[in-house]
Parts: structure tokens; C-alpha cells; sequence
């Protein structure tokens, strides 16, 4: 027997935490199946909210548990040799997780990671990858939502964790890096403030550090989530 609830969220990871808190479930216990990310409606005039469908199966129906495999797997033609298996409870914990979620949907990939201090790095990069990415990378940023509630299972203090998937963090940090320079330099010309695209906190994060030292522009974000974006003004002289 098995118990199902759909909600909805602003984000997917409000979604997918209302429906685990209504299961009373933990992310390894349930079956998460995204209905929908979410997003802006045509034209821009409505924001669409994220729906998921969350499954607790009981007990009596889930298969008898097989010996821990190492989170690392493909096909046999792409990657050769084993991956070590992390020393820390937290690394070991989060890096299953991923790879338990990548045999679901069917993705061969390879997982490396490294922890330090309090900060889980994991990297993931195979073939069809870009599948777990989605939007704007809404779907990488809920598995790693899901991802860090396990690891801090493992832990008596808090743990961060990053989640990469075939680079697409790196790309997208420098992308909005780019972004960031070039607004400034409009606001330089003009001399008017320039509102930037609503993004996430993490994304808006890069383009606060991005221009922090400029000599000539401020940033500040303004709006409420998910349309809440990042604001590039003069400098008061």
C-alpha cells in the first residue's frame, strides 16, 4: 500500500518540502516525481507555481534492500574502473542519494565529490544530463535541495551541499558574471538604474559578488519570489 500527495509551491522545493512534511517522510523514502516546474505564463503575466507528485510506500511493499552500491555507474562503454567510496557519513549519504535518483530515471552517469569543512562538492556528468538540469536549472536546484536534507541526516551540525551537473554551474556562473559586467556598464553610460531578469537566490548571489568592488555601480534585490531580481544602480557621489 502506498500513500500519494500532490502539491504545489512557489518553487519546487517549497512543493516537494510541503509534501514530505505532510507524508512525514524523509527524500530516501519517497517517490518524487516532478509535474511541473513552474515558470512565467505566456506574455509574462502570471507566474505558474511548481507542482509535484510525492509517493511514501509502506514497508510490506518495497522490495527487499539490495548491499549499498557504490554511486557510480554507466553503461560500460563511457566510464571504466570503480569509484572510491567516501570516508564521511555525510559525503557517503549524499553521493548514494544522487546516484539512486539517476538509476530511477534511467541516466548512466558519473559521480565524483569531495567534502570540505561543512560543504558537500559533488559533480555529476554523463550523457543526457541535461535532463536533470531543467529550466534554468529549477530541477538541478531541487535535487540539490533534496540532496543537502539528506546529508543532514548524517550530521550533528549543518552541511551545505553543491550539486553540479555536467559543468552547467560553471557555465551559468560565468554567463552571469558577464551579465553582471555589462549592466554595469549600461548603468554607467546612462546613468539609470538597471533591473536584471528574476533569478534565484544563488544566482542573485553571483551577481552581488560579481560587482561588490565596483567603483562606479551598487546592487540591491527587490520584489518577491520567484520574480525577485537583482537591481544594478549608480553609486551615490
Amino acid at each position: 500500500m502506498s500513500v500519494t500527495v500532490e502539491k504545489t509551491g512557489k518553487t519546487m522545493e517549497e512543493a516537494i518540502h510541503e509534501a514530505l512534511l505532510e507524508l512525514g517522510a524523509s527524500p530516501e523514502e519517497a517517490v518524487i516525481e516532478v509535474l511541473d516546474e513552474g515558470g512565467t505564463s505566456l506574455l509574462g503575466l502570471k507566474h505558474r507555481p511548481a507542482k509535484v507528485r510525492v509517493t511514501l510506500e509502506e514497508e510490506s511493499d518495497l522490495e527487499p534492500e539490495a548491499e549499498e552500491e557504490v554511486p557510480y555507474y554507466g553503461d560500460g562503454e563511457d566510464y571504466a574502473g570503480e569509484a572510491e567510496v567516501p570516508e564521511a557519513p555525510e559525503e557517503a549519504e549524499a553521493t548514494a542519494f544522487i546516484a539512486r535518483v539517476l538509476k530511477s530515471i534511467g541516466i548512466p552517469a558519473r559521480i565524483s565529490s569531495t567534502f570540505e569543512e561543512d560543504t558537500v562538492f559533488i559533480d555529476v556528468d554523463g550523457r543526457d544530463c541535461g535532463a536533470i538540469i531543467g529550466r534554468h536549472g529549477e530541477t538541478l536546484e531541487a535535487l540539490q535541495y533534496l540532496t543537502t536534507l539528506v546529508a543532514n541526516k548524517q550530521s550533528e551540525k549543518h552541511i551545505r551541499v553543491t550539486l553540479d551537473i555536467a559543468g552547467y554551474r560553471r557555465r551559468r556562473e560565468a554567463t552571469l558574471v558577464d551579465m553582471a559586467e555589462r549592466a554595469a556598464e549600461r548603468v554607467v553610460r546612462s546613468g539609470k538604474s538597471h533591473e536584471m531578469d528574476p533569478m534565484s537566490p544563488a544566482e542573485r548571489r553571483i551577481i552581488h559578488t560579481a560587482l561588490q568592488d565596483h567603483p562606479d555601480v551598487t546592487t540591491f534585490s527587490e520584489g518577491v519570489e520567484p520574480e525577485r531580481r537583482v537591481v544594478v544602480a549608480p553609486k551615490d557621489t
